[in-house]
């Protein structure tokens, strides 16, 4: 995947626009059609709509986190993998005390600041957040979806 604006702290979040602007909108409706219309006439038939409605909102989020988590395993893999090849041998030693979300975060660090940013996590447990927030040389991650 081809990106044409550079990436960084600001921008890197992405929204996948027909899954977060189309069906999700789309299923909370209906969730709220359903209640509504069990309010104004209870019975069996529409307390399961209801039930079908809530069911498939969350099918809908458990069908976009699944891969999610599966992605952060593979970054989590992959930096590890990194970090054994650019960290000197005392830090390779702490890899394993990295939590999963710093792993996922700092895989935006450049290879000259990861020595670094590594150790200030290390020292300081560094959220996610804050550890983005301290790169300085951004590694776009375009196949994020």
């Amino acid at each position: 995947m081809s990106e044409t604006r550079t990436q960084s702290y600001a921008n890197h979040a992405r929204r996948h626009p027909p899954f977060h602007f189309f069906v999700i909108p789309v299923l909370v409706m209906n969730a709220i059609i359903a209640i509504v219309y069990l309010v104004r006439h209870p019975g069996l038939a529409a307390a399961w709509m209801v039930i079908l409605a809530l069911a498939l909102l969350v099918l809908a989020f458990l069908v976009r986190i699944n891969p999610l988590k599966v992605q952060d395993r593979v970054i989590r893999l992959e930096e590890r993998m990194r970090l054994m090849a650019l960290l000197p041998e005392p830090l390779r030693a702490r890899i394993p005390e990295l939590t999963e979300r710093q792993l996922v975060a700092l895989r935006f660090a450049s290879d000259a600041e990861i020595t670094q940013l590594v150790e200030e996590t290390l020292k300081d447990n560094l959220s996610a957040k804050d550890i983005k927030k301290r790169i300085q040389n951004w590694r776009p991650d375009y196949f994020r979806v």
